[in-house]
């Protein structure tokens, strides 16, 4: 599969949410509880700093996506964070890996100069692998930070990037 990063356009809105909610629905890796609804990913995806896609060029469908946007404000604002999905079926075969070269391009064009990722779940250990390949440094673990879907605790991983 042959895979281009673009910007989200609203042509893809549908298939764009789907793989978010996907994420959501799984709810082992977001922190969100509600799945979006077309008229608030709309909003979702527009009001972030950067919304990327991963488009296959064979088929034209939405892949992946994520979310770039600011971690914090002010002072603090020149620290970027995102968000990444791969639709399931096509999980593996290095979408993430594009998708989260393409953030972090993004992000420094866009001023940042820091990329920290707050909640990495511990199982999720291929984003936790891939981010240590693109040079992530982790700076440490918060026992039992996220709720798994299924009622148990998980510790997650804060890690940084300087861009």
């Amino acid at each position: 599969m042959s895979v281009i990063i673009k910007k989200y356009e609203d042509s893809y809105l549908v298939e764009t949410m789907r793989i978010w909610n996907e994420v959501v629905e799984e709810g082992i890796a977001f922190p969100q509880l509600h799945c979006l609804d077309e008229t608030g990913a709309g909003l979702f995806f527009k009001e972030q700093t950067y919304t990327g896609i991963a488009v296959d060029t064979g088929t034209n469908a939405v892949v992946g996506m994520y979310i770039l946007h600011p971690n914090n404000v002010g002072r603090c604002g020149h620290i970027a964070n995102a968000s990444f999905a791969v639709r399931s079926d096509v999980r593996g075969l290095h979408v993430g890996e594009k998708l989260v070269e393409d953030c972090l391009e993004k992000a420094k064009s866009n001023g940042f100069r820091i990329m920290q990722f707050n909640a990495v779940v511990d199982s999720n250990i291929h984003a936790r692998h891939l981010y240590e390949r693109l040079g992530f440094q982790e700076l440490g673990i918060i026992p039992e930070g996220f709720l798994m879907k299924n009622g148990h605790y998980e510790d997650i991983h804060v890690m940084y990037k300087k861009l």
